[in-house]
């Protein structure tokens, strides 16, 4: 933007001029946040500190001099409004990077402000404008405008904030019917494929119901918490702890938004705990009922005001005030000067691979193995289309047998032989995996060819389990398939997905509560069996760790529910696990059997599970 500087006294224009030069440098490191890479924890933090601290200027010096670059400057409301966006950009990307749920409110704050304060209300006039400045296609406001709202959307559905999502939905609906309709863009169809990927997630999200007393859905959240932490009698042999999580969605079929599909995003809140302050608030609708944390009878407090919860020390956790009161400075701390991981994080490291190439799989894969700390476990969950093969015989079961589909591009064959059948590029086979067997793997494959994974052998001698979904469902599931797959969904909600094979859409919220207990006391029974069978000792190292023990205790409810359920006959229809837990001692114990029917009789599903006098046959 071109100022006239004649009509300002020093004063004004030193302002005017700092103004500027905070702006030409926050959009210059803001855009070079593009070239660092996606991976590792040390090669991005000193670029991203340079990046906060600067915004946190800019964003300081404009409101303590609003008067003067108004009307000297000539600042815009969507100018702020834009300042205030590539904030929220910057904590929504470091959550990213960490994990740390935190990270997400302070997006949330930003983009909120943004919202409440109108920032782009005036986009359309405004656009005319910065065209007539000579800087900007004529729609470019607007489209910054549907860009904020795509980005609120996301952050609020990682929050769980339902009720703004539709609020925000609407919004969006009305501005890309203004946006088409004004200016008749190039891009008309992307932005309505976008508007129903969004519709089509929300659904998806919601495929049971749990209703108030006013029959108003309560949205309910299913991070973890002490009210999901499974309870476990400690040994020494549990010695492992989740710390580096890859997270791969790929199937063509599935509802997703952004770069999520919906078994991705189900996921990825299994394996983040729930923010402390939020432990007492895990209902969006307010009045829903508490429940009793397993063996809990108080919540600790955040470790500092300033920061995320449980941060690693090693990390810088830049904390803003809140947009409702300005940005305060962010807060630093660095409490290792060497850069060293220690073996404690809120949450383990996360990284969301969209469709990702085989090259990529292979970065990110490597990556999180060079990570891992001491006693640090790695897991890989997959969620894929089968990639099958014709071979008869198989002499090699890493890659004879298939894989899993992760990207659908096409790479030129550069084979010289006629006849010669190739490989896919971007199949994934579980010969892949072999090298990251070195250290503590923990493996999960939710797709129609899971079981080839069962294969994967300990040539080192650590810890590997491999959870296999089901590779089929019945029939009359096939049609809700979209939605997201059923094995995530257990390990997700096993409640959710226990309704949804009985066919129940919704549930009252005292009925739900009443039917977790179930859940709660088959978690705590099969705990207490885990720990006390004859089992193989590579799943006692994992059981230490609050989420691998969950995913593995769901893992039973799931495998449990299916075998007895009357629709899931074969075996294909039930999850596989490697090495096997036991039969005797755990999947078939009467206990285990019973909670899961006490629990179909209090749905009045019991018709839906097989009688006792059947479970012999």
């Amino acid at each position: 933007m071109v100022v006239k500087m004649a009509a300002m006294d020093d004063h004004e224009r030193k302002i005017v001029v700092e103004f500027c030069h905070l702006l030409d440098k926050s959009k210059n490191l803001f855009n070079g946040l593009r070239d660092l890479p996606q991976y590792g924890h040390k090669q991005w933090q000193t670029y991203f500190g340079r990046t906060f601290d600067v915004y946190t200027k800019l964003w300081k010096f404009q409101q303590q001099h609003r008067q003067i670059l108004d009307t000297k400057y000539g600042l815009k409301r969507w100018q702020i409004g834009e300042i205030a966006s590539k904030i929220g950009q910057l904590y929504y990307h470091y959550y990213l990077r960490t994990s740390e749920t935190n990270y997400l409110n302070e997006a949330f704050s930003f983009y909120s402000a943004i919202r409440g304060r109108a920032y782009y209300s005036r986009a359309a006039k405004e656009d005319r404008y910065v065209r007539d400045m000579g800087h900007h296609n004529e729609s470019d406001l607007m489209v910054k405008k549907l860009r904020y709202y795509a980005r609120f959307i996301v952050v609020c559905l990682l929050l769980k904030k339902m009720k703004l999502v539709r609020d925000l939905v609407m919004e969006l609906d009305k501005q890309i019917v203004d946006y088409t309709s004004t200016y008749e863009p190039d891009d008309q169809l992307e932005w309505s494929l976008v508007l129903e990927e969004i519709k089509s997630f929300i659904k998806a999200d919601g495929i049971v119901s749990v209703l108030h007393a006013d029959s108003n859905t309560i949205v309910l959240s299913h991070r973890l918490s002490p009210l999901t932490t499974p309870p476990v009698e400690k040994s020494t042999y549990m010695n492992l702890s989740l710390q580096e999580i890859v997270i791969i969605g790929n199937c063509n079929d599935q509802v997703k938004f952004s770069e999520l599909t919906m078994d991705m995003f189900r996921m990825l809140q299994t394996l983040e705990r729930e923010p402390q302050e939020d432990y007492n608030h895990l209902y969006e609708s307010p009045g829903g009922p508490g429940r009793v944390p397993f063996g809990q009878k108080s919540i600790k407090g955040y470790e500092s005001p300033g920061g995320p919860p449980g941060r690693m020390p090693s990390e810088k956790s830049y904390s803003v005030s809140s947009a409702k009161g300005g940005v305060g400075y962010p807060s630093m701390v660095m409490c290792q000067e060497n850069g060293d991981r220690p073996a404690k994080r809120e949450n383990p490291h996360k990284y969301l691979l969209y469709k990702p190439t085989f090259s990529q799989i292979m970065v990110f894969l490597a990556s999180g193995f060079k990570e891992l700390p001491a006693n640090g476990a790695l897991l890989l969950y997959i969620s894929a289309d089968g990639c099958f093969t014709s071979s008869k015989h198989p002499e090699d079961v890493g890659y004879d047998l298939g894989g899993v589909i992760t990207n659908s591009k096409r790479e030129p064959d550069h084979s010289n032989k006629k006849g010669v059948h190739s490989k896919d590029m971007h199949c994934l086979y579980p010969g892949d995996l072999y090298p990251f067997t070195r250290k503590p793997f923990f493996v999960i494959v939710d797709s129609d060819n899971s079981f080839v994974f069962q294969h994967l052998p300990r040539y080192f001698g650590m810890p590997l389990v491999i959870l296999m979904s089901p590779q089929d469902i019945p029939p009359n599931f096939h049609e809700q398939q979209h939605n997201g797959n059923l094995f995530t969904m257990f390990l997700h909600s096993p409640l959710t997905a226990f309704c949804y094979i009985c066919n129940i859409n919704s549930v009252p919220i005292h009925h739900w509560e009443r039917c977790q207990s179930f859940i709660d006391r088959f978690v705590t029974e099969a705990s207490r069996l885990l720990t006390r069978s004859r089992i193989d000792p590579v799943y006692v190292s994992f059981f230490g760790d609050d989420f691998l023990r969950l995913l593995l205790l769901r893992y039973v409810f799931c495998d449990i529910s299916l075998h007895l359920h009357r629709a899931f006959k074969g075996r294909q229809l039930r999850p596989r696990c490697q090495p096997p837990l036991p039969e005797a001692d755990l999947l078939d114990h009467p206990a285990l059997h019973h909670l899961v029917l006490d629990l179909a009789a209090h749905l009045e599903v019991r018709s839906h599970f097989i009688e006792t006098n059947e479970m012999a046959e």
